[in-house]
């Protein structure tokens, strides 16, 4: 066999950059497939590189502005650019410490300017420092940074046991504000109703001495026609002497009530009919000076 014919072949995967050099140095780039060199003139294919997106984690522990240290985790996604593969084949011998590296110094030079709560509410603003930085130096070796996120801020314990007894202490007494107010509220609805009941029991107290007021006129003046020779006046005694022994009966009959005593004869009746009228009199006295 001659030596044209003396080839060797190598495939390249999909997904995949090959390198190619002849005679020690960088010829091209085996795009994937099957390629044919040719070991007598001294190409051979020494190496390949995936340009699927790979994830490095990354781990750095800082402190903040207000002296709190706290671990913060971050994913950094990035690829090798196919055009510029031989770059991230010859540049750089372990890429991942290159890149922790510099995601080390970027945060460290960020968080410290920021207080802890700054630094959970702007962890995006971070990420894109991170990411301008990375992309500005890894580009010229050959890789794309595609992404950057910060997975986790990591306080020390006492720290966020603090946080938690901080927000817990706001939220009880946000809920003392509202129920004070309900408390508040109720007490006036109460307020209300009592006032309510008030004006409702004094007005059927007030309909139901004037239907006893009128229940007596109407019993004065039929027992005035009725019977010749009565006066109002003595029919109006009648009728206190009348309620008189029905208020006995009613005390009398109560198991409620306890010993009452009270002044009994005829002579109290007589008394208690001249308070009666004499009231009468004095309150109609008063609003006849009044007008």
């Amino acid at each position: 066999m001659g030596n044209a014919y003396c080839m060797c072949c190598g495939c390249v995967g999909q997904a995949n950059v090959g390198v190619v050099e002849k005679w020690g140095r960088f010829q091209k780039l085996a795009q994937p497939g099957l390629h044919f060199f040719n070991p007598f003139v001294g190409e051979c294919l020494v190496g390949m590189l995936s340009t699927r997106i790979s994830s490095l984690d990354v781990k750095i522990e800082t402190k903040t502005k207000d002296n709190v240290f706290v671990q913060m985790h971050c994913s950094i996604q990035y690829r090798v650019i196919r055009a510029n593969a031989d770059d991230a084949f010859y540049e750089l011998q372990n890429p991942q410490e290159q890149i922790q590296a510099y995601v080390f110094d970027v945060v460290r030079a960020h968080v410290p300017k920021m207080a802890l709560d700054e630094l959970f509410e702007q962890k995006g603003d971070v990420a894109q420092a991170v990411l301008e930085e990375l992309e500005k130096v890894m580009g010229a070796y050959g890789y794309n940074i595609e992404q950057i996120l910060m997975v986790d801020i990591i306080p020390d314990p006492s720290v966020r046991k603090a946080m938690n007894e901080i927000n817990a202490a706001q939220r009880q007494q946000l809920a003392s504000v509202y129920k004070g107010e309900a408390e508040k509220i109720l007490q006036v609805k109460r307020a209300e109703a009592d006032a309510e009941a008030k004006y409702l029991g004094g007005v059927g107290v007030a309909r139901q001495r004037q239907a006893i007021t009128d229940g007596l006129r109407e019993n004065i003046l039929n027992f005035s026609h009725k019977i010749e020779g009565t006066s109002a006046k003595e029919v109006m005694d009648l009728i206190m002497v009348t309620q008189y022994f029905d208020t006995i009966k009613d005390l009398g009959n109560s198991s409620k009530n306890t010993t009452v005593f009270i002044p009994h004869g005829p002579g109290h009746v007589r008394d208690i009919g001249e308070q009666i009228r004499n009231g009468l009199m004095e309150a109609s006295s008063a609003r006849i000076c009044e007008e």
